[in-house]
């Protein structure tokens, strides 16, 4: 066999070698890929089955430390009412059960599992606690929807609503110490807020915005029909003397039902007529609508 015969065929192994080779490697990625999705796939199991566990399990109490009774019992009160004398399991801590801790029991044993944290409203807590890094606004509309005036009386949602109150309050004394954190609040109904969120050194600024005046309307009006297919001449000025007492989103709706009364009459544009449809409409609606009595002392900047 000749020296080019030779030379050929090593090619031709050391070719099919690489070949061999490139699908060894390819495979070992398939298969490094494979059980890295296993082992995946087992952590979801395993977590899945103890969340299974832990929802078929027998549920546990809220409970508040109030005084240890000895070395291994201590009083507690559940979230429910009763007092219980119950023991605490071997790997909780027992210098940490000081009166007011918060704790949970089991419930068949009444058996202290864990301590817990210092109740408070987590999004308010965490919101005004995280690190900003820059200085930070924060803007809380509808405040009225938390901030409203406390009762001794109420259901388990109107406790949670005044629990979350208190956190804000406690929070907001400590603003000093954050200073690069600065809140704004705003509301329609400043006559039900607590007094306590009035209190000079937690907002230092009231301000009023009142509705808009005839001028301020028709601006506002011209910003929302801006985008509307219209035909023929709209008199803005005589629709926003019928809007007497109309804010920037009764504007909006003006606009919103002038298209509507536009499509009832199947037609791909709205005229002037549907403009002064919609603000009748809407102010008779707002007619029978309740009206605000705001606090006339509530201060003015």
């Amino acid at each position: 066999m000749s020296e080019v015969d030779n030379a050929t065929r090593r090619r031709s192994v050391v070719s099919e070698y690489r070949k061999k080779l490139l699908n060894y490697k390819e495979l070992e990625s398939r298969v490094r890929t494979v059980r890295e999705s296993l082992k995946s796939a087992k952590k979801e199991f395993a977590k899945t089955e103890d969340d299974l566990k832990s929802l078929q399990s027998v549920g546990q109490i809220i409970g508040e430390v109030l005084r240890p009774l000895d070395n291994e019992r201590l009083i507690v009160k559940a979230s429910s009412g009763p007092r219980y004398v119950v023991g605490c399991r071997s790997k909780v801590d027992k210098e940490k059960l000081t009166s007011g801790t918060r704790v949970v029991l089991d419930m068949t044993t009444l058996t202290i599992m864990r301590a817990l944290p210092r109740e408070v409203d987590p999004v308010v807590y965490n919101m005004l606690h995280e690190d900003p890094g820059n200085p930070c606004i924060i803007f809380m509309d509808e405040i009225d929807a938390i901030g409203g005036r406390r009762f001794s009386e109420g259901t388990s949602a109107d406790r949670e609503i005044q629990r979350t109150l208190m956190e804000l309050l406690n929070q907001l004394d400590g603003f000093d110490q954050l200073g690069k954190v600065k809140m704004i609040m705003a509301t329609n109904r400043p006559d039900v807020l607590d007094p306590a969120l009035l209190r000079p050194g937690r907002l230092d600024r009231k301000i009023e915005i009142p509705l808009p005046n005839e001028q301020s309307r028709m601006e506002i009006l011209k910003i929302h029909a801006a985008g509307i297919a219209k035909h023929g001449e709209i008199d803005y000025e005589a629709v926003v003397k019928l809007a007497e007492g109309f804010n920037g989103a009764d504007l909006r709706n003006v606009c919103t039902e002038a298209g509507m009364s536009a499509i009832r009459a199947e037609r791909d544009y709205v005229i002037h007529e549907d403009f002064m449809k919609a603000v009748r409409k809407l102010n008779e609606a707002k007619k029978l609508e309740s009206s605000a009595h705001y606090n006339a002392n509530f201060g003015k900047d």
